[in-house]
């Protein structure tokens, strides 16, 4: 619902925005796949930087938490968390004048892959595990054990995991349990304060450290 709602509402400025770098005497076909690149560069360090940041990791461990794929956990995130992975790529492509085509384009093929890569199915992918994030390295990344879960970062590409040397994909089985170490509330009020509860507890522990 957030990023349907921030690619409508990003799809609206550009359609009046025939201006920037935008190439739109490109094919639409080649536009869509610029609009994707661009945006996955932006996705994909958004992403990392939530595993990185222990103030992020709080927003996103609620999308880990879970402990079996299923395709439905693909709209599992905190608005927060939803809103830090998106806003950064269709701003971009806003700003630069992308159409609205292309907006629509990335969020049908951002959906689509997210309800891929979250099915409960261990296969081989072959090549194209090596151009679009496929279910055979989403598994890796929801691992609990940090040198597999901390990789393969891209949203719909795995080219700037490839590039930046986050990719993870080993010839064996797959990991043997997804979700996180912390103990995360089960009801929704309780997942959507967590991140907050989180934050004041390092704020209150910081100025018990300062006090003499």
């Amino acid at each position: 619902m957030v990023f349907s709602s921030v690619i409508g509402l990003s799809a609206l400025i550009a359609a009046g925005a025939h201006h920037g770098a935008w190439p739109h005497g490109w094919p639409l076909a080649a536009q869509v796949a610029l609009g994707l690149l661009t945006a996955e560069f932006a996705a994909y360090w958004a992403h990392r930087f939530a595993h990185e940041w222990p103030w992020l990791w709080d927003f996103h461990a609620i999308h880990h938490g879970v402990t079996r794929l299923w395709c439905v956990n693909s709209g599992r995130f905190h608005f927060v968390d939803a809103l830090k992975s998106v806003l950064p790529g269709v701003a971009i492509l806003a700003l630069a004048g992308a159409p609205a085509e292309v907006m629509a384009w990335l969020s049908a093929l951002t959906g689509y892959i997210g309800l891929m890569t979250h099915t409960n199915a261990a296969m081989r992918f072959g090549p194209l595990s090596f151009v679009f994030n496929t279910p055979e390295l989403h598994r890796w990344h929801h691992s609990m054990k940090l040198s597999e879960g901390n990789r393969n970062y891209g949203e719909n590409l795995s080219v700037w995991d490839l590039l930046f040397g986050t990719y993870f994909n080993e010839a064996r089985r797959p990991p043997a349990r997804s979700g996180v170490r912390e103990a995360l509330p089960t009801r929704l009020s309780g997942q959507l304060a967590y991140p907050f509860h989180r934050f004041a507890g390092r704020m209150a522990a910081r100025r018990a450290l300062r006090q003499p």
